[in-house]
Protein backbone atom coordinates (compact mmCIF):
# COMPACT_ATOMS: atom_id res chain seq x y z
CA UNK A 1 0.00 0.00 0.00
CA UNK A 2 1.30 3.54 -0.87
CA UNK A 3 0.65 6.95 -0.54
CA UNK A 4 2.90 7.71 -3.70
CA UNK A 5 2.97 6.20 -6.92
CA UNK A 6 5.16 6.91 -9.93
CA UNK A 7 3.11 7.78 -12.87
CA UNK A 8 5.61 8.41 -15.81
CA UNK A 9 9.56 9.49 -15.72
CA UNK A 10 10.69 10.94 -19.19
CA UNK A 11 14.37 11.50 -19.39
CA UNK A 12 14.42 14.60 -21.59
CA UNK A 13 17.53 13.89 -23.04
CA UNK A 14 18.22 10.73 -24.59
CA UNK A 15 20.33 9.47 -25.91
CA UNK A 16 23.13 12.01 -24.54
CA UNK A 17 26.65 11.89 -24.50
CA UNK A 18 28.09 10.37 -21.33
CA UNK A 19 29.04 13.62 -19.81
CA UNK A 20 25.78 15.17 -20.25
CA UNK A 21 23.70 15.89 -17.31
CA UNK A 22 20.64 13.91 -16.89
CA UNK A 23 17.63 15.17 -16.73
CA UNK A 24 14.31 14.01 -15.67
CA UNK A 25 11.17 15.00 -15.74
CA UNK A 26 9.20 12.76 -13.16
CA UNK A 27 5.57 12.83 -12.70
CA UNK A 28 3.65 11.10 -9.55
CA UNK A 29 0.34 10.93 -8.19
CA UNK A 30 -0.50 11.33 -4.10
CA UNK A 31 -3.43 9.95 -2.61
CA UNK A 32 -3.61 12.12 -0.03
CA UNK A 33 -1.38 15.33 1.47
CA UNK A 34 1.55 14.81 2.84
CA UNK A 35 2.87 16.49 5.95
CA UNK A 36 6.91 16.02 5.35
CA UNK A 37 8.95 16.25 1.62
CA UNK A 38 9.45 13.29 -0.65
CA UNK A 39 13.30 12.94 -1.01
CA UNK A 40 14.17 11.90 -4.37
CA UNK A 41 17.81 10.37 -5.23
CA UNK A 42 19.89 9.49 -8.57
CA UNK A 43 22.06 6.62 -8.49
CA UNK A 44 24.85 5.66 -10.89
CA UNK A 45 26.13 1.66 -10.56
CA UNK A 46 29.55 2.13 -11.51
CA UNK A 47 30.38 -1.92 -11.15
CA UNK A 48 28.20 -4.97 -10.68
CA UNK A 49 30.16 -6.52 -9.10
CA UNK A 50 30.39 -4.00 -5.94
CA UNK A 51 28.64 -0.97 -4.22
CA UNK A 52 32.03 0.59 -3.42
CA UNK A 53 31.56 2.12 -6.88
CA UNK A 54 28.08 3.36 -6.84
CA UNK A 55 27.76 7.10 -7.56
CA UNK A 56 25.18 9.35 -6.21
CA UNK A 57 24.88 11.59 -8.88
CA UNK A 58 22.10 14.00 -6.89
CA UNK A 59 19.78 14.65 -4.77
CA UNK A 60 16.56 16.85 -4.17
CA UNK A 61 13.24 17.67 -1.67
CA UNK A 62 10.20 18.20 -3.60
CA UNK A 63 7.18 19.82 -1.26
CA UNK A 64 4.83 20.61 -0.21
CA UNK A 65 2.95 17.50 -1.73
CA UNK A 66 -0.97 17.73 -2.27
CA UNK A 67 -2.90 15.45 -3.30
CA UNK A 68 -3.61 14.61 -6.84
CA UNK A 69 -0.89 14.82 -9.70
CA UNK A 70 2.15 16.54 -8.80
CA UNK A 71 5.51 16.92 -11.64
CA UNK A 72 8.94 18.01 -11.30
CA UNK A 73 12.31 18.20 -12.96
CA UNK A 74 15.34 16.68 -11.92
CA UNK A 75 18.48 17.13 -13.07
CA UNK A 76 21.97 15.32 -12.26
CA UNK A 77 25.19 15.32 -13.34
CA UNK A 78 27.31 12.73 -15.13
CA UNK A 79 29.05 10.53 -13.26
CA UNK A 80 32.62 11.49 -12.15
CA UNK A 81 35.16 9.31 -14.09
CA UNK A 82 38.08 9.35 -11.20
CA UNK A 83 35.09 7.37 -9.21
CA UNK A 84 34.21 4.31 -11.72
CA UNK A 85 36.36 1.59 -11.25
CA UNK A 86 38.57 1.73 -14.23
CA UNK A 87 38.99 3.59 -17.20
CA UNK A 88 39.47 0.88 -19.43
CA UNK A 89 37.65 0.59 -22.38
CA UNK A 90 35.78 -2.61 -21.94
CA UNK A 91 35.30 -1.65 -18.19
CA UNK A 92 33.23 1.89 -19.49
CA UNK A 93 31.20 0.43 -22.81
CA UNK A 94 28.76 -1.72 -22.31
CA UNK A 95 25.92 -1.89 -20.18
CA UNK A 96 25.55 -0.82 -16.38
CA UNK A 97 22.46 0.24 -14.14
CA UNK A 98 20.70 4.11 -12.81
CA UNK A 99 18.46 4.51 -10.01
CA UNK A 100 15.88 6.81 -9.25
CA UNK A 101 14.80 6.18 -5.46
CA UNK A 102 12.38 7.73 -3.52
CA UNK A 103 12.10 8.60 0.62
CA UNK A 104 9.80 9.85 2.94
CA UNK A 105 10.64 10.62 6.46
CA UNK A 106 14.52 8.88 5.48
CA UNK A 107 12.07 5.67 4.72
CA UNK A 108 12.62 4.66 1.08
CA UNK A 109 9.56 3.84 -0.57
CA UNK A 110 9.99 2.99 -4.21
CA UNK A 111 13.40 2.50 -6.79
CA UNK A 112 13.24 2.87 -10.11
CA UNK A 113 15.78 1.62 -12.40
CA UNK A 114 17.31 1.25 -15.60
CA UNK A 115 19.67 -0.07 -17.92
CA UNK A 116 22.11 2.04 -19.17
CA UNK A 117 24.37 1.38 -22.60
CA UNK A 118 27.80 3.16 -22.80
CA UNK A 119 28.68 3.55 -26.59
CA UNK A 120 30.60 4.82 -29.47
CA UNK A 121 29.13 5.91 -32.67
CA UNK A 122 32.05 6.15 -34.71
CA UNK A 123 31.75 3.12 -36.53
CA UNK A 124 35.63 1.96 -36.74
CA UNK A 125 35.40 2.21 -32.98
CA UNK A 126 32.61 0.13 -31.99
CA UNK A 127 34.67 -3.30 -33.35
CA UNK A 128 37.91 -1.85 -32.21
CA UNK A 129 37.27 0.60 -29.27
CA UNK A 130 41.07 2.66 -28.57
CA UNK A 131 42.40 0.94 -25.45
CA UNK A 132 41.93 4.06 -23.05
CA UNK A 133 38.94 5.42 -23.00
CA UNK A 134 38.07 8.97 -25.43
CA UNK A 135 35.06 10.64 -23.16
CA UNK A 136 34.32 13.52 -25.30
CA UNK A 137 33.18 10.55 -28.10
CA UNK A 138 31.40 8.45 -25.75
CA UNK A 139 27.71 8.16 -25.71
CA UNK A 140 24.88 6.87 -23.11
CA UNK A 141 21.71 5.45 -24.07
CA UNK A 142 19.24 5.14 -20.86
CA UNK A 143 16.38 2.27 -21.82
CA UNK A 144 13.98 4.04 -20.33
CA UNK A 145 10.72 2.47 -22.09
CA UNK A 146 12.20 -0.37 -19.57
CA UNK A 147 11.77 0.83 -15.94
CA UNK A 148 12.46 -2.03 -13.12
CA UNK A 149 10.08 -1.42 -10.32
CA UNK A 150 10.75 -2.35 -6.35
CA UNK A 151 8.52 -0.86 -3.90
CA UNK A 152 8.79 -1.29 -0.09
CA UNK A 153 6.17 -1.11 2.73
CA UNK A 154 6.33 2.71 4.53
CA UNK A 155 4.34 3.68 7.40
CA UNK A 156 3.52 7.41 5.67
CA UNK A 157 1.70 9.91 8.10
CA UNK A 158 -0.40 8.67 11.02
CA UNK A 159 -3.75 10.25 9.88
CA UNK A 160 -3.56 8.63 6.22
CA UNK A 161 -5.10 5.71 4.79
CA UNK A 162 -3.09 4.04 1.86
CA UNK A 163 -5.21 2.21 -0.58
CA UNK A 164 -4.13 -1.10 -1.93
CA UNK A 165 -1.69 -0.64 -5.08
CA UNK A 166 -4.11 -0.62 -8.38
CA UNK A 167 -1.72 -1.99 -11.20
CA UNK A 168 -4.06 -1.20 -13.50
CA UNK A 169 -4.16 2.80 -11.94
CA UNK A 170 -0.13 2.45 -11.96
CA UNK A 171 -0.15 1.85 -15.24
CA UNK A 172 -2.85 4.40 -17.47
CA UNK A 173 -1.21 7.43 -15.66
CA UNK A 174 -4.57 8.83 -15.08
CA UNK A 175 -5.16 11.75 -12.58
CA UNK A 176 -8.05 13.03 -10.58
CA UNK A 177 -7.01 16.50 -10.45
CA UNK A 178 -5.25 18.89 -12.24
CA UNK A 179 -1.30 18.75 -12.58
CA UNK A 180 0.77 20.64 -9.61
CA UNK A 181 4.64 21.50 -11.02
CA UNK A 182 6.97 21.57 -7.73
CA UNK A 183 9.91 23.11 -7.67
CA UNK A 184 12.92 20.62 -8.02
CA UNK A 185 15.20 20.67 -5.39
CA UNK A 186 16.43 17.72 -9.21
CA UNK A 187 10.40 8.23 -20.07
CA UNK A 188 8.56 7.96 -21.90
CA UNK A 189 4.57 6.06 -21.98
CA UNK A 190 2.94 4.61 -19.85
CA UNK A 191 4.01 1.58 -16.97
CA UNK A 192 3.06 -1.81 -17.76
CA UNK A 193 4.35 -4.63 -16.59
CA UNK A 194 7.16 -7.17 -18.77
CA UNK A 195 8.25 -10.31 -18.18
CA UNK A 196 11.95 -9.45 -18.57
CA UNK A 197 14.54 -9.50 -15.31
CA UNK A 198 17.26 -7.54 -15.14
CA UNK A 199 20.58 -9.05 -17.13
CA UNK A 200 22.13 -11.26 -14.04
CA UNK A 201 25.83 -9.40 -14.25
CA UNK A 202 23.63 -6.14 -13.02
CA UNK A 203 20.94 -8.00 -10.87
CA UNK A 204 22.60 -7.74 -8.02
CA UNK A 205 24.07 -4.38 -8.74
CA UNK A 206 20.22 -2.85 -9.26
CA UNK A 207 19.51 -4.38 -5.85
CA UNK A 208 22.49 -2.49 -3.80
CA UNK A 209 20.29 -0.47 -0.90
CA UNK A 210 17.00 -2.17 -1.12
CA UNK A 211 15.14 -3.47 2.16
CA UNK A 212 13.78 -6.66 2.87
CA UNK A 213 10.03 -6.50 2.08
CA UNK A 214 10.19 -5.06 -1.10
CA UNK A 215 7.74 -5.91 -4.05
CA UNK A 216 9.14 -6.39 -7.50
CA UNK A 217 6.87 -5.09 -10.31
CA UNK A 218 8.59 -4.84 -13.99
CA UNK A 219 7.10 -2.52 -16.66
CA UNK A 220 7.84 -1.60 -19.74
Amino acid sequence: MSIVNIRNIELVNNPAKFDDPYHFRIKFEAIAPLEEDLDWRLIYVGSAKSEEFDQELDNCSVGPIPAGINAFDFQAPAPQHHLLPSTETEEILGVTVIIITASYKEKEFVRVGYYVNTYYEEEEWKENPPPTVQWDKLFRNVLIEKPKVTRFQNPWDTATQASPFDSQSFSNGNGTTAQQQLPPSGGNGNFETFSAPLPPPVQKAAAVGSSSGGEDIEMS
